[in-house]
């Protein structure tokens, strides 16, 4: 903040794709981390004031018209943390700012009251149950209500579809009320005693001071949410607060259900289910130090915590992590960062860490605790390929698992079969002409959706009729090739004509009320075989699913990225990881045409350190992190050659300084998408600073030039994927 004359001049964060802050006149001092309301052109924008740059070669623009906090929404550590993060990602500084606020607060939304749930009033207490006769949603929620002080928002999602009407009539009857969300509820549930690894690991990250990194290496149900556990509790006990972040929207219920349990306290959801009310009045009670556990997806990452004590980061090697447009930072990293920064500890839990993170733990730089165990003694699953080579297939079915499922279903067992790629079937094709269904948007072919009678590009959303001829040729006979989830359901249907099926994929599941009705439906014993894509494969816990069969574990052998094996291998530990939970025991089938492929052998033993030695090495030859650094170049535009174009012009803006190497400059894996024609080119270089120092001097130049207001452009830093 600066004088001039009798005026002092403020410098203000837009949510603009402009990389500076803009300066405005006011008349009275503002503290960092307030929000105003300016002028900019012919609009009004909310804006956030910062620090003062140390140059101040923008001049003043126009008067503040509001003032909108009285106190700042961010202290000046915090806003140093975010400006850190724009120029590490070198994405606009106001963009990044307002990345950490929740949606209502960017449009000027002043605070709010505490969280709210539900509670029980005088009479629903007093409450007979036996006169809800039949109405078994009223008996079930008035139960979970009940059972505490205050029902959370994210356990009334986690009881199942169709709730929300149900609270409105135990409401209008007077049973029910809304209630504050206290920070703390009065009683915890006692868990299961800890193991001795878990013992040891608890008592490592309770024993540090100030900050330290921990990657939490355990195999699936080895009990690494206990640890989870016990380090926040004992955070909570300090009155101190903890970030915990997961991958999806859809593990959530059931982890704040369990923390809720287990703590004796209401943690706070965050994620892009919530409403807006929900997420800000979350966000100002975490702020305020009112909460003391924060769960959330991605973006819970910047979420600003009164008392940080701890970040738990759980499956901290998944893809989500890592956003893939506009704002591309990664979460788990961040969250590496605010902890050191914040001098607290950060706990990352994975079966199949990140090649970054266990490089880290194997050379010293993160603390490894190893969870090599099930708990109470239960064993892995046993694993077993078959060969597709050797068995005829129908519909994606080979006969092993055709006889494994039905002695599954004798023994009144439940089986999961993934395959990551939803609809019918992935090609139309005519036998006749050789057409097949293209999109015409992008260079792709369209899925088959056959419930809906619909063709449907998966990468644009374009949408058509499922033609009954072949619109080249007239044939009347088409043939749908390859398998979905939708092709798998109805093989089973007429396979099994008796068991219970349930398809769990972005189709069949369109709200968070719907996955977790299913989810309930397969503990009360009403699922007999699950059938789904990676919705399923994370985090869930089902006593008597005892087979899980990967339908086509190939498909991650044909991708052109770099860490195609290292996902391909954590995505089916993930889903063998379902299999056998509890006493009883577990079988894994994995179907493929290539069961020699050098990926199998540690996988069959589920030994991930063995795999990560190789996949490092390899790393380490073709130069890809973790031993080189990374930004990838991407440029999209509506002509053929645009793309290309525009990124050999502004690679010739600025010679390579030594030891930064520039690749190709090549069309994108899918080089038309949604009308456009795209292509990219990878940076590397063996020293971080070195890629840093040139992009800081470099982009200015290119955003500098007409063409760039002209097309898409955009700089990845450490891009988790060359698929683009």
């Amino acid at each position: 903040m600066t004088h001039s004359g009798r005026s002092i001049v403020v410098h203000v964060a837009l949510p603009l794709p402009l990389p500076r802050l803009f300066a405005y006149r006011t008349t009275a001092p503002l503290p960092p981390g307030v929000r105003v309301r300016v002028p900019f052109g012919a609009r009004l924008l909310t804006g956030l004031v910062m620090p003062a740059p140390d140059d101040e070669a923008e001049r003043v623009l126009r008067d503040i018209a509001e003032v909108i906090d009285s106190l700042p929404l961010f202290d000046v550590d915090y806003l140093a943390f975010l400006a850190f993060v724009a120029d590490y990602y070198h994405h606009p500084v106001g963009e990044v700012v307002f990345s950490a606020l929740p949606p209502s607060f960017k449009q000027g939304r002043v605070r709010g009251d505490l969280p709210r749930g539900l509670a029980l009033t005088a009479a629903g207490k007093a409450f007979d149950p036996a006169l809800f006769g039949r109405a078994e949603r009223k008996r079930r929620l008035w139960a979970a209500i009940g059972a505490h002080p205050v029902l959370p928002p994210a356990a009334i999602a986690g009881l199942g579809k169709g709730f929300a009407r149900t609270v409105k009539e135990l409401m209008a009857a007077g049973l029910v009320e809304r209630a504050a969300l206290p920070a703390v509820w009065a009683d915890a549930a006692a868990g299961p005693p800890l193991r001795d690894d878990q013992r040891v690991a608890v008592e490592r990250i309770g024993a540090t001071s100030g900050f330290a990194p921990f990657l939490l290496f355990g195999v699936t149900g080895s009990g690494k949410t206990e640890v989870y556990l016990h380090s926040i509790e004992a955070v909570v006990r300090q009155g101190r607060q903890a970030l915990v972040l997961v991958p999806e929207i859809g593990l959530t219920p059931q982890l704040v259900e369990r923390f809720a349990r287990r703590l004796g306290l209401a943690p706070g959801v965050l994620h892009s289910g919530c409403t807006p009310g929900e997420r800000a009045r979350v966000w100002e009670a975490a702020q305020d130090g009112r909460m003391p556990v924060i769960v959330g997806t991605r973006s819970a990452v910047f979420v600003p915590l009164k008392a940080l004590g701890l970040i738990v980061v759980d499956e901290e090697h998944d893809a989500s992590f890592k956003q893939q447009d506009g704002f591309r930072y990664h979460a788990r990293d961040i969250a590496v960062l605010r902890a050191k920064r914040a001098g607290v500890p950060v706990l990352l839990g994975s079966a199949t860490p990140s090649l970054e993170s266990y490089r880290h733990a194997r050379d010293g730089r993160y603390t490894l605790l190893r969870l090599p165990h099930r708990g109470s003694g239960r064993a892995q699953p046993a694993m077993r390929l078959v060969d597709l080579g050797r068995e005829p297939v129908a519909d994606g079915l080979s006969p092993s698992l055709v006889k494994a499922l039905a002695v599954r279903l004798d023994r009144g067992e439940q089986a999961l079969l993934f395959l990551n790629r939803r609809g019918f079937a992935p090609v139309l094709f005519c036998p006749e002409c050789r057409w097949h269904a293209p999109c015409d948007r992008c260079d792709a072919r369209l899925t088959v959706h056959l419930a809906r009678k619909q063709l449907r590009c998966h990468h644009c959303g374009r949408e058509r009729p499922l033609p009954s001829t072949c619109p080249q040729c007239g044939h009347a006979r088409l043939v749908r090739l390859g398998e979905g989830t939708e092709r798998i359901e109805d093989a089973l249907r007429r396979q099994f004509p008796a068991a219970r099926i349930a398809r769990v994929d972005r189709d069949s599941m369109a709200t968070r009320a719907a996955f977790a009705e299913v989810v309930r439906r397969v503990h009360d014993g009403e699922v007999d075989i699950l059938v789904g894509t990676q919705m399923l494969a994370k985090g869930h816990d089902f006593p008597r699913l005892t087979l899980a069969a990967v339908i086509n574990a190939d498909q991650g052998f044909y991708g052109s990225d770099f860490r195609a094996d290292e996902q391909l291998f954590a995505q089916i530990v993930q889903v063998a990881g379902r299999s056998g939970r509890a006493e009883l025991a577990g079988e894994v089938l994995i179907q493929t045409h290539h069961p020699g492929h050098p990926l199998w052998q540690p996988l069959l033993r589920l030994d991930y350190e063995a795999f990560a030695g190789l996949a490092l090495r390899d790393r380490e030859m073709t130069g890809f992190p973790p031993y080189m650094f990374c930004a990838l170049l991407r440029a999209e535009a509506k002509d053929a050659d645009g793309a290309q174009a525009f990124l050999r012009q502004i690679l010739a803006l600025q010679p390579l300084p030594q030891g930064l190497i520039a690749g190709a400059i090549v069309p994108a894996t899918m080089a038309r998408r949604a009308g456009f024609f795209r292509a990219q080119c990878l940076l590397t270089a063996e020293r971080r600073t070195l890629l840093h120092g040139w992009l800081r001097d470099w982009l200015p130049q290119v955003r500098a030039l007409p063409q760039a207001r002209r097309l898409r452009w955009s700089v990845d830093i450490d891009p988790h994927s060359l698929f683009f």
